[in-house]
């Protein structure tokens, strides 16, 4: 007679023995966590968030200097809802801001679209400057982008 081995496993443990009690323990044991359910739906948002991007022209220039700001939304969702209709924060690095709110429509999941570009002017005197570029909802910060820009003395600056 033949006895069969089944090394690291005996014939209760075994899967095919689990029985309903067990099916459902191993199906709440494999069952995602809320973190895990968290995550999921913030991998989503990433996937449909789009990137901010700030680009100036020109970088390095002679003052006075009127430089060209040009923030993009890149990616994402057309519909992305924390985008949709946002508050628009330039801080320019010497010191002053603006700030403009767009008048738009009640947000519809599937219909309204957000706005890709930004683009405005801003005049520099001789210096460096960091412009900081702010989509906010609520008072609430939900994006940012920075350029780097370089001014140098012009003529004007030096005393002539």
């Amino acid at each position: 007679m033949q006895r069969a081995v089944n090394r690291g496993m005996n014939s209760m443990n075994s899967p095919w023995r689990l029985g309903w009690a067990g099916i459902a323990c191993l199906a709440l044991a494999t069952a995602p966590t809320a973190a895990a359910q968290k995550d999921d739906k913030d991998s989503k948002d990433q996937d449909k968030r789009p990137k901010v991007t700030l680009r100036a022209q020109p970088t390095i220039s002679m003052s006075p200097s009127r430089v060209v700001l040009s923030a993009e939304l890149l990616g994402g969702s057309n519909d992305f809802e924390e985008y949709y209709c946002p508050t628009v924060e330039w801080r320019w690095g010497d010191g002053t801001s603006s700030e403009a709110t767009a008048d738009c429509e009640p947000y519809e999941s599937g219909k309204s679209e957000i706005k890709r570009r930004f683009t405005v002017e801003h005049v520099f005197r001789a210096g460096n400057y960091r412009v900081l570029f702010v989509l906010k909802k609520h008072d609430k910060s939900v994006a940012s982008a920075t350029a780097n820009i370089q001014v140098r003395p012009g003529l004007r600056d030096l005393g002539h």
